[in-house]
């Protein structure tokens, strides 16, 4: 189990999400407070783990919540809490539909044909008491990034973290990937989005081109956007 979650970080840090983490590694130091929503199988998590304080980590599907809690305690990496939940505007409960066992695309939001089940959700503002200065935040939830955000009011206003966050327009029921960059926009954030090596100015992203929905696996095309670092003012 253990060795398979390293390689996974590793060919992630060398390949799959070398900017996204090397960006993480810019931003966030050894006495930080660091939250990976939507931890999946924790790709991000070891290397946010190796570089921070402290990680809270959140997965709703049970399954992949109990691995990561065991790979937690078994490397171990001392300074992570899994928390088996989701993360939305307000506590509670609510369905997540999973389109496969352990689905990197499980979400909050309706899938067609997906499978259902009950998850607890919290609200970032809840969890976190003022004054644990949130330092970084990586968000990855399929598209219910906005509701992560307005929960977490309170801490982007007073913690000010450094935002890391996947956003994709296919995942969208209504609205577009604009209404995250606008919401922390007002909150005196300022934006740019992943190409390839580069960071551009989110004024600069268009859906129609950077996330064009032309062909099969359209998300795998060279030239498909969709990780975003705000960083505040």
């Amino acid at each position: 189990m253990n060795s398979r979650f390293l390689w996974r970080a590793w060919r992630a840090r060398l390949a799959d999400q070398a900017m996204e983490l090397s960006l993480i590694r810019r931003h966030t130091g050894p006495g930080d407070l660091a939250c990976d929503v939507g931890a999946n199988k924790g790709s991000y998590l070891y290397w946010m783990a190796r570089w921070s304080g402290r990680v809270v980590a959140f997965e709703p599907q049970p399954g992949l919540a109990a691995y990561l809690q065991a790979v937690a305690a078994g490397l171990p990496m001392n300074n992570v809490m899994v928390e088996q939940a989701g993360v939305s505007d307000r506590a509670g409960e609510l369905a997540l539909y999973v389109p496969s066992v352990n689905s990197p695309e499980a979400s909050l939001l309706p899938i067609e044909g997906a499978a259902t089940v009950t998850v607890p959700v919290v609200a970032l503002d809840d969890y976190f008491t003022p004054g644990e200065r949130l330092r970084m935040l990586k968000v990855d939830v399929e598209g219910a990034e906005l509701d992560v955000f307005r929960g977490a009011e309170r801490i982007l206003r007073e913690d000010r973290p450094v935002i890391l966050f996947e956003c994709e327009q296919r995942h969208l029921r209504t609205g577009s990937v604009s209404d995250c960059f606008r919401h922390l926009e007002a909150r005196g954030y300022a934006g740019r989005f992943i190409h390839g090596r580069a960071l551009k100015p989110v004024s600069a992203f268009d859906a129609a081109v950077h996330q064009s929905q032309a062909g099969d696996r359209f998300w795998r095309a060279p030239g498909y956007c969709n990780n975003f670092l705000f960083v505040p003012g």
